[in-house]
C-alpha cells in the first residue's frame, strides 16, 4: 500500500533543505571533479596505489563500468534543481527524501577523499553509510507514490540508479581493501571468493527487485556493473572464466526476478 502525499504550507526549515541539497549538489560534483583528476586530484584508479583500478581484484569492473557515474551525476543535478523549485518546498515526500538525498552527495564526496588520500579502511565505513542512506531513500520512494513520471524519473529512478550502482561499488571497495590488507582468502581460491561475492551481489539484487516491487532502475545498474565486472574477467586481469561466468549469470537471474516482480505487482495493481 502506498501512501499519497498532500500539499502542506511552506516553512523556513523547507527553504533550507532545498539549499543544503543544493550545496551538496555542488560540493558532491567538487569531489567528482577532483575525482577525475582535475584540480591536481589523483584519478580514482590510481589512488592508493591502484587499490581500486581495474586489474586490482577479481571483483572490479572493467573502466567503461565507471561511465555510469556521468548518468547518476546528471540525474543528481536534475533532482536537486527540481526539488529547489517552489512548489517542491512543502511536499511531504521531499521533507523526508531531501536531507538522505544531501547525504549521500556528501558521502560520496567524502568516499572520494578518503581514497585519495590512500585512507582504505575509512573509504569502506563511507561507502558502506552511503549504501545505508540510499537503503532507506530507496524505501521512502517504494512506500510513497510521487507525482507523474517527472518525479518517478528524477528522483525514484536516480535513487535507484544510484543505489543500485553503490551495491556493486561496494562489494568492490571491500574487495579492494582485504587485497591491500594482505589477506589471502584463507587458503580458498580467488575464483571462488569471487563467485561467492559476485553471488551475494545477486542476491541482493533480488532482494531489491522483491522490495522494489520490480523497480528497473536498481536492477539495471547493479547489472550493469555485474556485466562489465565479467567483460574484465575474460579481457583483462586477473583472469578468472568462474568470476566472469557467474556474473553473467547472476545478471540473467536478477533481470528475471526484476521481471517477474515487475509483473506481479502490475497484477496486484489491476486487481487492487
Amino acid at each position: 500500500m502506498t501512501e499519497a502525499v498532500h500539499p502542506r504550507s511552506v516553512i523556513p526549515a523547507d527553504r533550507i533543505r532545498q539549499v543544503v541539497v543544493l550545496v551538496s549538489l555542488v560540493l558532491a560534483l567538487a569531489g567528482a571533479a577532483v575525482g577525475s583528476g582535475a584540480f591536481g586530484g589523483t584519478p580514482i584508479q590510481n589512488a592508493s596505489d591502484g587499490a581500486l583500478s581495474a586489474d586490482a581484484t577479481p571483483i572490479a569492473p572493467a573502466v567503461p563500468a565507471f561511465s555510469i557515474w556521468s548518468v547518476i551525476y546528471l540525474g543528481l543535478a536534475a533532482c536537486a534543481v527540481w526539488q529547489a523549485l517552489p512548489g517542491r518546498a512543502a511536499d511531504p515526500r521531499q521533507r523526508v527524501l531531501g536531507y538522505p538525498v544531501a547525504a549521500s552527495l556528501l558521502l560520496n564526496a567524502a568516499w572520494i577523499l578518503s581514497v585519495q588520500a590512500g585512507l582504505l579502511a575509512l573509504s569502506v565505513v563511507v561507502i558502506a553509510a552511503l549504501l545505508a542512506v540510499l537503503a532507506f531513500a530507496f524505501a521512502v520512494c517504494v512506500r510513497t507514490r510521487g507525482k507523474g513520471w517527472v518525479e518517478a524519473v528524477l528522483v525514484d529512478g536516480v535513487i535507484g540508479l544510484y543505489l543500485g550502482w553503490v551495491c556493486v561499488a561496494t562489494a568492490a571497495n571491500i574487495s579492494a581493501v582485504l587485497v591491500a590488507a594482505g589477506f589471502t582468502g584463507w587458503g580458498v581460491p580467488a575464483d571462488l571468493w569471487a563467485v561467492v561475492v559476485v553471488g551475494v551481489a545477486g542476491a541482493v539484487g533480488v532482494a531489491l527487485a522483491m522490495a522494489g516491487r520490480g523497480r528497473i532502475a536498481p536492477s539495471l545498474s547493479l547489472c550493469w556493473g555485474l556485466v562489465w565486472l565479467g567483460v574484465a574477467r575474460l579481457n583483462g586481469e586477473p583472469h578468472s572464466v568462474p568470476a566472469a561466468t557467474s556474473a553473467f549469470i547472476t545478471v540473467a537471474i536478477v533481470i528475471l526476478a526484476t521481471i517477474l516482480c515487475r509483473a506481479a505487482a502490475v497484477t496486484r495493481s489491476r486487481r487492487s
